[in-house]
Parts: C-alpha cells; sequence; structure tokens
C-alpha cells in the first residue's frame, strides 16, 4: 500500500436477496481526500459505506483501512461515521449536547475506563470546531436539525478520527444552513486534514464542494475529478436520463 492511501477497495460484490447491489467495485482514497458519492436510490452507496466501516462483510473483495482489513481494524476509532438521518431522529431521552459529544470519545478512552485530562480536552475541542460550545448545556432534542448534525460530528471528532465518513449529511439541515454546514466541512478537511467521504443525492451540492466523485449504480461508473464526472454521458449512465447541471467551483 502506498503511504498516502487510506481506503483500498478491491474487487468488492455484494448480494442481497439475490439481487447484485455492487458489482467488481475497486477505487482507492488518498489521506486528506474530500471524496463524494452520488448515484441513484438503490444504487448501493450506503451498503459501500457500511463494507468500508467494516459493518458488512462483502460476498468477495476486500477493504483495507491504512493497509489493515476493515473488518479487522483494530483502531476502529480512526474512522467517524455519522450516519443517514442521524440529525432526523426524535431525541425524547435528557441528554445534553456535551453528553452527546462526550459519548464519542469512548472508543478511544475505552468503555469502562474513567476520562482522563486529554479526553476532556477532546470533547471540548470537538466542540469548539464544530462551533456548539455555547449549547454544551442544552437538550439534543431542543436543536434544529442543522445544529443537531453538527453535534453528532462534534461526535466524531472527538475520537480524533483520521477518516469522517457521512451519509446524506445535508437531510435535516434547512437551505439556510447548507452554504455554512458545507463550508465546516471543507475547514475539517483543508485545515485539518481529515480525509472526508460523504454521500449526497446533490449533483450540484457534489460538484461544487468536493475534490474527487465517485459515481455508483451498483458498479463503478466514474470515479475522477468534478469536472469529468458533470459530463453528460455519465450523468445518463448513472441515472439513466438526460441531466442538466450547473455547477461553480469555490
Amino acid at each position: 500500500m502506498s503511504d498516502n492511501i487510506c481506503i483500498e477497495v478491491e474487487d468488492v460484490n455484494f448480494h442481497y436477496n439475490g439481487n447484485t447491489v455492487l458489482e467488481h467495485v475497486s477505487f482507492s482514497v488518498k489521506s486528506g481526500e474530500y471524496l463524494g458519492i452520488i448515484g441513484p436510490n438503490g444504487g448501493g452507496k450506503t451498503t459501500l459505506l457500511k463494507i468500508i466501516l467494516g459493518l458488512l462483510r462483502p460476498d468477495s473483495g476486500v477493504v483495507k483501512i491504512f493497509g489493515q482489513r476493515s473488518d479487522e481494524l483494530e483502531k476502529r476509532y480512526r474512522i467517524g461515521y455519522v450516519p443517514q438521518k442521524a440529525s432526523q431522529s426524535e431525541f425524547y431521552f435528557p441528554a445534553t449536547v456535551e453528553e452527546i459529544v462526550k459519548s464519542g470519545r469512548t472508543a478511544r478512552a475505552g468503555l469502562f475506563r474513567r476520562y482522563k485530562e486529554e479526553d476532556y480536552k477532546a470533547v471540548e475541542k470537538a466542540m469548539e470546531i464544530a462551533g456548539i460550545a455555547e449549547n454544551r448545556g442544552r437538550l439534543i432534542s431542543k436543536l434544529s436539525g442543522g445544529e443537531r448534525q453538527r453535534v453528532f460530528i462534534a461526535r466524531t471528532l472527538a475520537g480524533e478520527p483520521k477518516i469522517l465518513i457521512l451519509d446524506e449529511p445535508a437531510v435535516g439541515v434547512d437551505i439556510a444552513s447548507q452554504e455554512k454546514f458545507y463550508s465546516f466541512l471543507t475547514y475539517l478537511n483543508r485545515e485539518l486534514g481529515i480525509t472526508i467521504i460523504f454521500v449526497s443525492h446533490d449533483v450540484g451540492v457534489i460538484a461544487d464542494e468536493v475534490n474527487t466523485v465517485l459515481c455508483l449504480n451498483h458498479r463503478l461508473v466514474c470515479h475522477g475529478s468534478p469536472e469529468r464526472f458533470i459530463k453528460e454521458e455519465f450523468l445518463e449512465e448513472v441515472y439513466g436520463k438526460k441531466v442538466t447541471s450547473v455547477f461553480h467551483r469555490h
């Protein structure tokens, strides 16, 4: 493995109830990359994330994280994961923002170990980076969808991950807050050097925000720059119809 490669997906196949979900998918992700995954509903995007995370085992093929098989990864806290619709879940239990963020430190600190000063510092830093420190004492149930999304990202940051994986991160985030939210992800990537992978159904967002695009429709359709992805033939192959998209690079 190249020293600069953090994720390797090698000829991954996955079937569910006799249906092909992923077929001969291979690609790699460099450390510090900002990768967007796009494709139609049911095209295998979330399944691919779960295989990368080691939550699902492929029928064949191998996924390696920092050179180690994903299902055997020892330092799992090196990958932060924010699942689909996390910010839309109903929270009726009396958990505060700080308590939610602190729970993200457990994987690194240990389930039954008392938190040390370094753990509290990591939690504080995560809340500051996410811009939610002033809400530390508020109940998670009282926050907006956009605020909750930042809380869950702060929760993953508390574990000091090298890779951050998000499934439809803007779901539940109002349109007015989306620009700030994506600027926040760009900051995490560019300033903190965190490798970011996120799934989106929004072609414009993918084209605008990321450095690299992966188009998935059960198989790998395109893997390259946003400019390459936006070509009509790739959009048509992914979505099966004519798609018009306009994007502006920052």
